[in-house]
């Protein structure tokens, strides 16, 4: 059986649950953290709304968002923000996804996290991973070309060039 939680050298990636409510409301509510999102920043309602939904994901696909924390050993067991793996809602397949404090941006955790999540999707049997950024978003390409994916194809959303990474 392959454990739900995930170790890196500084961090602790758990499954998105109801105890991550607070902070996740708090994450997807702020428009630095979340402004370059899927949908943009979300109200407290609909970041609950998706609390509900991403702990049903998990439940029947045995892979989702997970809550990213620092390593207790290496700092405190502060909330970063989250990543993870999920079915995009325009058909293009299994997405991961990050999102992380600003002030926790630029140390590395994100490559971390998300490589963690990208290489537990490819242990689970999930052959092909996207991930979606826009050109303007420097930083999540750096983290996506970081950890191996590579640029597929490009489209346009709301008036923005977005890039699609693949990892296989």
């Amino acid at each position: 059986m392959i454990s739900s939680e995930l170790y890196t050298p500084r961090l602790i990636l758990s499954p998105i649950s109801w105890q991550d409510m607070e902070d996740v409301i708090r994450l997807k509510t702020d428009f630095q953290a979340f402004g370059h999102m899927l949908g943009g920043v979300r109200t407290p309602l609909q970041a609950s709304a998706e609390m509900a939904e991403d702990t049903l994901y998990w439940g029947q696909h045995r892979i989702g968002m997970y809550s990213i924390r620092e390593n207790p050993k290496y700092g405190s067991y502060r909330f970063l923000g989250i990543t993870g793996i999920h079915y995009r809602p325009d058909g293009r397949g299994y997405a991961l996804r990050f999102s992380l404090w600003p002030w926790a941006q630029g140390r590395g955790y994100a490559r971390e996290a998300a490589y963690a999540a990208l290489m537990e999707a490819h242990a689970r049997g999930h052959k092909r991973i996207v991930a979606v950024s826009r050109e303007d978003n420097v930083a999540s390409r750096r983290v996506l070309g970081g950890i191996g994916m590579t640029v597929q194809d490009s489209f346009i959303r709301a008036g923005h060039k977005m890039f699609l990474y693949v990892s296989e």
